[in-house]
């Protein structure tokens, strides 16, 4: 079944900078690519182009006619200056800032976002977005936008019922068993990631890791991108490298600063 398009554009007025190039490509997401003078991706089952002009943001999707989801998806009505200034104090801190200036935390699809988290396990970001794009194609619903054919994340009910060597057109390789555990532990119930959204962090943590393949990182870049727990702190190799820059930070926003810092330390090398 192809998912119906009806083309619309948000206008966005920012309330400060915003780079897409930073949001897009800070490590969160894996559909986003350059389109011209903006951005071509797949959000929530909607294909858009996006660009900024002149402290404004355009959105020309499917479905996009109110503009309240991608308000929502680049969570435009958060002060991040408001957030990063006391932490400017810190050196190492400004730099990343200063580095990733404008990036955003995208309000993802909870599912989009653990399943993609699953795949990225020792991977680069050119080979997971390799893999998530494989993925849509082979089992996700068809979109037409603009003369092209896109495709939606499949859903957890689609990639539960497929058996392992389905996922072999993938390459996923170990990470395949994991991708249809956690499926199936959505479509069946138990997993209910719309209900962890309202649960504090440390409990909906504890409830993603009984899935079999998700392990702490894993499970903080879900509750950082999916289910919009700003205080997760997922630590990766390079935020091993980075603990001896700066200090330990949590609390409300630790979520963002720690995008900052992973941003900075994979760009640069830590030079």
């Amino acid at each position: 079944m192809q998912i119906p398009c009806e083309n619309h554009t948000a206008e966005l007025r920012l309330k400060e900078p915003v780079s897409l190039y930073h949001t897009f490509f800070c490590g969160q997401c894996f559909r986003w690519r350059p389109d011209g003078d903006g951005f071509f991706g797949v959000a929530w089952g909607r294909a858009a182009r996006v660009w900024s002009v002149d402290g404004v943001l355009h959105v020309t999707g499917s479905g996009a006619d109110s503009g309240d989801l991608w308000r929502r998806y680049f969570d435009l009505d958060r002060a991040y200056a408001d957030i990063y200034t006391p932490w400017l104090n810190d050196p190492f801190m400004s730099r990343a800032v200063a580095h990733g200036e404008g990036l955003r935390i995208l309000a993802q699809q909870p599912w989009e976002s653990l399943c993609s988290f699953l795949l990225s396990q020792c991977c680069n970001i050119p080979r997971i977005r390799a893999m998530v794009d494989c993925l849509c194609r082979r089992f996700g619903e068809p979109i037409s936008f603009q003369g092209l054919m896109e495709y939606a994340f499949p859903t957890p009910e689609r990639l539960a019922g497929i058996k392992e060597e389905e996922l072999v057109c993938i390459r996923a390789g170990y990470r395949a068993k994991y991708i249809l555990a956690a499926a199936r532990a959505v479509a069946s119930g138990s997993l209910d990631l719309d209900r962890l959204q309202s649960e504090e962090t440390e409990k909906a943590r504890e409830e993603l890791m009984r899935v079999e393949g998700v392990g702490r990182k894993v499970a903080d870049c879900a509750l950082l991108y999916g289910l919009g727990k700003l205080d997760a702190f997922p630590v990766d190799t390079w935020m091993k490298k980075a603990r001896a820059y700066h200090p330990a930070y949590e609390g409300e926003y630790a979520g963002i600063a720690q995008q900052y810092i992973f941003y900075y330390a994979r760009e640069t090398g830590l030079r």
